[in-house]
């Protein structure tokens, strides 16, 4: 792409300005508006973003200024709003206005944040991040199945996803990931919670579908959502469950083939409990088919902005170790707030999720610092999926200072492809490895999923400051080195 510089682009770049938002967003959880009183400055930092040329080497001019444009767009709540607006309205019923919506979709958000159509264009992505020095975490862009064939036709699109990464270079697949709710059928994910949460109540409960499992629930854990006994599951449901059951672990055991973990993601509460079961019951099952290994194929998914999340991770972690089964874990912030709170609201109910962003904060650093020292004594292994980068830099610190470094894969950060370019590429300077978690699926498949996630996301997308900031500057920095070269 050739760009024209000129006197003007280059005064507009310099004196551009973030969006007009004076209020970082209630649901931003995971990018506090920047406090100069109180953040290292970067010559002090494990994490330096002062060499701009260094930290951006591996993006074209033009993908800079791709990723601000979007970025800038989607820092705005009423773009956001309307494009959801648009995405909802009847006017995707017109097959020409919808030609013309889904065109702008994909050249725009779908581009920033999607790795490619297909397993192809997936591939080249992580061919590109990979000479960069990231890793990819792939997953297939669907979730919130509501029946067998299509629990089915999304099963074999993760498998295809976890077969594609051996025609990958070696090591450049980190992860595979999956949504239970694409394999398992959401109306039935919410029957086992309940029933799973009645027995947390009643442990006389009788179950005859469930297998062995970790702790699902602390003494915190939320069970308000269950307040009367449910029925037990019909013969069919216990059918569906075990179908779901058998999809979850021939993903797990193909992984483990081939040596490459697999991160099961976390979903809204109502389902969580049955996530975690699945998650859980398949590690041992795994655990028992595989007793010589002790790096873990399978990792949960822990959300820090849960009340409930650091009892839960001490007392799961713990029951694993005592029963000698590997387990890792993901730590996220969380990505449902909102729909948390107003769920709990309209039952009359505390939150489940904590009462502010510091107490968030805190929480996912505690469970972060909790992991590590695991990871340290060999006992553990954590992604910290994080584009908060004090959280990134107070992990990175406590690693380097116990001597965890890149070498040991026990010790993973992440972030969300097209998102904290500046934080990814910090990290990866910094030694640690580092990978890009990567949706991929044809627009017209991914956009539910977009939607869901520009919902709960937004105010990480309202708040990638840092990085909008530091793509401005080296811009400027390379379009002044072009301007002045040509003249």
């Amino acid at each position: 792409m050739a760009i024209r510089v000129t006197p003007k682009l280059l005064r507009a770049l310099s004196s551009a300005q973030s969006p007009s938002i004076t209020a970082v967003s209630p649901l931003n959880f995971d990018h506090p508006k920047p406090n100069p009183t109180t953040t290292p400055s970067s010559s002090t930092s494990i994490l330096n973003f002062d060499d701009l040329q260094a930290l951006f080497s591996s993006l074209s001019t033009s993908k800079l200024l791709r990723s601000t444009s979007n970025l800038h767009a989607v820092a705005i709540d009423p773009v956001v709003d309307f494009g959801i607006w648009v995405m909802r309205s009847p006017l995707m019923e017109t097959p020409v206005i919808r030609d013309v919506i889904l065109s702008t979709v994909k050249h725009t958000f779908y581009n920033q944040f999607v790795a490619g159509k297909d397993l192809e264009e997936m591939g080249r992505t992580v061919n590109r991040i990979w000479c960069s020095g990231l890793r990819g975490m792939l997953v297939y862009g669907v979730e919130h199945a509501h029946d067998d064939g299509s629990c089915d036709r999304n099963f074999h699109k993760f498998m295809e996803t976890v077969e594609s990464s051996q025609s990958l270079p070696p090591s450049s697949v980190s992860f595979l990931i999956v949504k239970v709710s694409a394999i398992v059928p959401i109306e039935l994910l919410e029957r086992v919670s309940n029933l799973l949460r009645w027995e947390r109540r009643d442990p006389s409960l009788n179950l005859p579908w469930k297998h062995n499992t970790l702790p699902i629930f602390a003494d915190s854990s939320p069970l308000f959502h269950t307040m009367q006994k449910p029925d037990p599951l019909s013969p069919q449901e216990e059918r569906d469950l075990q179908l779901g059951h058998q999809r979850l672990l021939k993903l797990c055991r193909r992984c483990a083939e081939l040596n490459v973990p697999l991160t099961i993601d976390a979903e809204e509460t109502t389902v969580e409990p049955a996530i975690n079961y699945l998650t859980y019951s398949s590690t041992i099952m795994l655990g028992k088919d595989d007793q010589g290994s002790s790096s873990p194929i399978v990792y949960g998914t822990i959300q820090a902005y849960l009340k409930d999340s650091m009892e839960r991770l001490v007392m799961t972690s713990q029951a694993a170790e005592k029963m000698g089964v590997p387990i890792g874990f993901k730590l996220v912030r969380g990505a449902y707030m909102s729909f948390e709170r107003k769920l709990a609201a309209s039952l009359g109910f505390d939150s489940p999720v904590h009462d502010s962003i510091q107490r968030t904060h805190d929480s996912y650093n505690t469970c972060a610092s909790y992991l590590i020292d695991k990871v340290s004594h060999g006992s553990g292994a954590v992604v910290l999926a994080t584009h908060n980068v004090e959280s990134g830099r107070l992990a990175a610190t406590k690693a380097r200072d116990m001597g965890i470094g890149k070498e040991n894969e026990r010790l993973q950060f992440a972030q969300l492809y097209g998102m904290s370019e500046a934080l990814s590429y910090g990290l990866k300077n910094a030694g640690f490895q580092v990978s890009k978690y990567m949706t991929y699926g044809p627009v017209e498949e991914v956009i539910p999923y977009l939607l869901r996630r520009a919902e709960e996301n937004r105010g990480v997308l309202s708040s990638s400051t840092l990085d909008r900031q530091l793509m401005r500057k080296e811009l400027t920095r390379r379009l002044k080195a072009g301007f002045l070269h040509n003249h």
